[in-house]
């Protein structure tokens, strides 16, 4: 390498009569060390005896017939170039004169190592401008690095990043000055002369023996608390080995002038008089900082991929979990719906038995359906789409309503239904309507459900003032006189699929999910929920609201439908690809008197109402999931004819899209109303009269 033209930090005495001491003090190095000409030719000047052992040489001679004994010698030559080329920008860069490459070699037996350079460019007055180089063998450092290659590519360019910031790791400048540190003993063992070197003290911030002086404290007296022992200890270690051979290696934390704590390495040696006693300690000083940062990416990266692989494998267990769960809770009811249609199908001729069975079916069938809506009310809350909607309503009538819903289950069980209302002040309230609905009816039928017949069942409200204006706590509190729940299952009672033991025993079913989820819904209503119970003593679940109240002038009652719903005559529009539904609602809309036609998809809807020009359909059923066209789509169309009877037409969903955003979707379509499959005749002709009493 061409000498490099640039200020130079220092001038060393170097000759051959100081060899036999550097030889003396990189013997026991445990990375190679050589210096060479920093000329055209490179020439080696020295080589130690772990340099040569590296090469996998017995001997010097070995060592120079193998590299020519010049530094392009020692690098592999497709890294060579590369090696020159960065060791030059480096130097040029001014990063106190210290760079680092790594680079391959190769063996006398012909294999393949990866080493670590460490140089450092100096002028001497014996051989004028020369490299000293430390080098440590990194083939296991990059055999790791291929083996996670993820982590080491991230590790890799954090290095490279810091490798143009700052110097990379700040080994000893120079063998006899830069980086070095040597202790000087008596025969007794103690120290008698402390060395830190200009370039030790420069490392961590010092400038001169008056601003840290030659004295063990200096040192000793910054090294981490954590880290102190450690280092003291292998210190120590060393001092008693009365071998010569322990050497002292160490990494620790010490503290800089600038008050900011960094990672070194100390290395050193022990050189003994006859009988053992120490005369000197040599050692260096290298700043590994940056490697550190380097090992804590890579151990990040690790133990990011280990909690990674943990949450995969908790993940792939929540949902073999779910999906038994949900096997078990499935079949159930199927089981019972395909028993009974057996069984209705071989005893046609016994209506009674018959009439038994289909009712059977109907409540397993609606069991099922309670499933799926509990499964996709879960899904929403957990997904954050469940949004609420409050607007004033009278929490009188959400009372009697629930009294209304439940009272057919009390009079099959004779239950003792109790509702005490009379501390409510402020019965106006605004909230959301239907999720406070859900969330009391969810817990009052448990308490129906597992409170013998013959038992009790009370829902009582107080109110509180609130901490704002206008507001109150509102506290409902619902009681059974029920089988009660052991105290290791209330623990976890608010958790999906949670079922006590005894309530298969009993013959209970459920899914596990109504409680969640009416925890889930309390909370995102800012609410609270508690449950206390005892074995064969019944439950007890709390609930606290802070609800706005209004007075009675400010709500208003959703309208009322008055009388019974006439469709005879009414020409519907069925669009339907399923044959089977198809054969379904024909059935209820025709036993109303409803005259009917039928489309298989949206595409044949459209042709059908634009060839009804001279007699329209009243209405128009449309699915939304359908083969050529979807009902969105058919419903834009009709909505973009140009014959204003026909682009009005009222169009209601049916479709087993039953979510919040299945239903805004098919009113920013263009549709007048949505239904969720399984149909409710009920609601399916309330919901057409309201239409067509309205049109």
């Amino acid at each position: 390498m061409k000498n490099p033209e640039q200020n130079r930090s220092c001038s060393l005495i170097l000759s051959e009569q100081t060899f036999p001491i550097i030889e003396q003090i990189t013997a026991g190095m445990p990375g190679g060390f050589f210096i060479y000409h920093a000329d055209g030719e490179e020439k080696l000047i020295y080589a130690n005896q772990s340099l040569i052992k590296m090469y996998g040489c017995e001997n010097l001679e070995e060592f120079q017939e193998l590299t020519g004994y010049v530094f392009p010698g020692l690098v592999h030559p497709d890294d060579l170039e590369e090696a020159e080329q960065s060791i030059k920008q480096q130097i040029f860069a001014g990063n106190n004169n210290l760079d680092y490459i790594e680079y391959r070699i190769i063996r006398k037996d012909g294999s393949i190592r990866w080493i670590e350079d460490y140089g450092h460019f100096v002028h001497t007055d014996s051989y004028g401008d020369i490299f000293y180089v430390f080098v440590e063998d990194a083939t296991e450092k990059k055999n790791k690095a291929i083996d996670d290659a993820r982590t080491v590519r991230l590790a890799q360019e954090r290095l490279e990043a810091l490798k143009h910031e700052t110097a990379t790791l700040k080994l000893m400048h120079e063998i006899l000055q830069a980086g070095m540190w040597t202790m000087e003993f008596d025969r007794r063992g103690e120290i008698t002369n402390v060395y830190w070197s200009q370039e030790f003290r420069a490392i961590i911030g010092y400038q001169d023996e008056q601003d840290f002086p030659n004295v063990l404290s200096s040192w000793t007296d910054l090294i981490h608390p954590q880290d102190r022992d450690q280092v003291l200890e292998e210190y120590y270690a060393v001092m008693k080995d009365d071998t010569g051979q322990n050497l002292c290696d160490v990494e620790y934390r010490l503290l800089t002038k600038d008050q900011e704590y960094r990672w070194f390495r100390t290395t050193g040696k022990i050189f003994r008089r006859e009988d053992g006693t120490p005369i000197t300690y040599v050692g260096m000083f290298i700043d590994i900082t940056q490697r550190k940062d380097a090992d804590e990416m890579i151990m990040t990266q690790h133990q990011f991929l280990e909690e990674a692989l943990i949450e995969a494998q908790e993940a792939s267990q929540a949902k073999t979990d779910f999906l038994n769960n949900m096997s078990h809770d499935i079949r159930t009811p199927m089981n019972a719906i395909i028993g009974f249609t057996n069984l209705a199908l071989t005893h046609l001729d016994n209506r009674e038995l018959v009439q038994d069975y289909l009712n059977k079916i109907a409540a397993s069938s609606g069991n099922l359906l309670n499933l799926v809506n509990d499964v996709l009310d879960m899904g929403r809350i957990e997904s954050g789409k469940v949004v609420i909607e409050e607007q004033p309503c009278s929490l009188s009538q959400i009372l009697l309503d629930l009294q209304n819903t439940i009272q057919a289950d009390l009079q099959v069980k004779n239950l003792h239904f109790r509702l005490d209302d009379h501390a409510l002040i402020h019965p106006y309230i605004i909230c959301d309507q239907s999720h406070l609905n859900q969330v009391l009816l969810n817990v009052l039928g448990n308490a129906l459900k597992f409170t013998p017949a013959g038992g009790s069942v009370s829902l009582t409200i107080t109110e509180q003032p609130g901490d704002k204006v206008n507001t109150a706590i509102y506290r409902f509190c619902i009681r059974d006189t029920g089988i009660g729940m052991e105290p290791e299952f209330l623990e976890h009672i608010f958790e999906p699929f949670e079922r006590e033991r005894t309530s298969t025993i009993s013959g209970m079913q459920g899914a596990g999910l109504g409680l969640p989820i009416t925890r889930n819904l309390t909370e995102l209503m800012n609410g609270q929920i508690t449950a206390e119970s005892q074995k064969g003593c019944g439950s007890t679940f709390t609930f606290t609201f802070p609800f706005y109240f209004t007075q009675a002038a400010e709500h208003q009652d959703a309208p009322e439908i008055s009388g019974a719903w006439d469709f005879r005559g009414r020409y519907l529009l069925l669009v339907e690809d399923n044959e089977l539904n198809q054969e379904i609602a024909l059935s209820i809309l025709e036993d109303e008197g409803c005259i009917v036609d039928v489309a298989s998809n949206g595409a044949e809807a459209v042709e059908m109402v634009r060839r009804s020009a001279d007699n329209p359909y009243d209405l128009i059923l449309m699915d939304i999931q359908m083969p050529v066209m979807d009902g969105i789509e058919a419903t834009k169309a009709i909505r973009a004819l140009e014959n204003p009877d026909l682009s009005r037409l009222p169009i209601v969903a049916v479709t087993a899209n039953a979510l919040e955003e299945d239903r805004q979707r098919t009113l920013s379509a263009g549709m007048n109303a949505h239904l969720g499959k399984p149909i409710d005749v009920d609601k399916l002709f309330s919901t057409l009269q309201n239409i067509l009493q309205n049109t």
